[in-house]
């Protein structure tokens, strides 16, 4: 490529001269830069995924195991987080609890996510009717908390993994909805809707493949929220005992088992598992909000 100086000459631009495209590394990369709680946040959330994923590897013991010759027995080497009533490695059974804290976090957001930016979204382009019946049902199920709506519902469903899904999947479909309808009325009214209208597409095409795409950042930012509910969720079901039973290793059972009856005798019992609730709640709220400041322009130029 060739310049003009000032005295008319031309000469070639150096390519150092020329700005450099960035590329996903550089976005990455200045993502960790300038959000360093998001950073953190992503770190303990890619540690949940490997113990998940890694937990026959990483656990010395089988999670369900009782062994009556070494309840209650406080951390040691042998076993580094001690020892539950039943004998229980309580190590193996928070790394193999993470298991299904990410299985109902992450099935019960997506579900409840995808199903309320369709229908999001479907209310903001039809109108009418279909959106005045769309927005009063949403606030009936709005008006209900949602651990108290999922407890109604797992009332009905009864226990179980896949109910415990169920039951934290449909309170979050109308926060969804509300959210993306906000976002899906103001693409509405942009020209291209009304030139695909005119083009002759069909209402599913439209609403999926040009209203959706264009909603898709509030989206993700809620995605990212509702993992962390669900997980909360899914702790305060089975700290009742109406989520995940028994042996099945979930944070909020091991919570149930030990949080106030051996809190003086035998803490290590109910901390551990508060904490890895903690944990995981606080890394995924921190990568959203992170998420949430690099996707929105003016959070990001703030």
């Amino acid at each position: 490529m060739s310049v003009i100086t000032r005295n008319g000459a031309t000469g070639a631009l150096a390519d150092d001269a020329l700005p450099r495209k960035k590329t996903a590394l550089d976005a990455v990369l200045n993502f960790f830069r300038r959000q360093p709680l998001g950073t953190a946040g992503l770190a303990i959330m890619i540690v949940m995924f490997l113990a998940a994923a890694f937990a026959n590897v990483l656990t010395p013991f089988d999670p369900e195991e009782n062994d009556f010759q070494a309840m209650m027995q406080a951390p040691s080497w042998t076993h580094l987080l001690g020892t539950d009533q039943m004998g229980r490695d309580i190590f193996s059974r928070l790394v193999y609890g993470a298991r299904t804290a990410l299985l109902v976090g992450f099935s019960a957001a997506f579900a409840g996510g995808l199903i309320g930016l369709v229908l999001g979204v479907a209310s903001a382009y039809f109108g009418g009717w279909f959106d005045l019946v769309f927005q009063r049902i949403l606030d009936v199920l709005m008006a209900f908390p949602l651990i108290i709506l999922a407890l109604a519902v797992v009332s009905v469903f009864g226990t179980g993994v896949f109910n415990v899904i169920l039951a934290i999947t449909i309170p979050l479909i109308p926060r969804c909805g509300r959210v993306v309808r906000a976002s899906a009325l103001a693409v509405r009214e942009i020209p291209y809707v009304d030139a695909a209208r005119a083009l002759g597409f069909g209402h599913t095409r439209i609403v999926l493949r040009h209203m959706v795409p264009n909603v898709v950042g509030p989206f993700l930012i809620l995605l990212s929220a509702f993992v962390g509910q669900a997980i909360l969720a899914e702790a305060s079901l089975s700290y009742l005992g109406l989520g995940v039973q028994e042996p099945v290793p979930a944070w909020g059972l091991m919570l149930q088992g030990g949080a106030e009856e051996y809190a003086t005798t035998a803490p290590w019992i109910a901390i551990f598992p508060g904490l890895a609730i903690v944990m995981a709640v606080l890394g995924i709220s921190l990568f959203g909000d992170a998420l949430r400041d690099a996707i929105d322009p003016k959070l990001r130029d703030r």
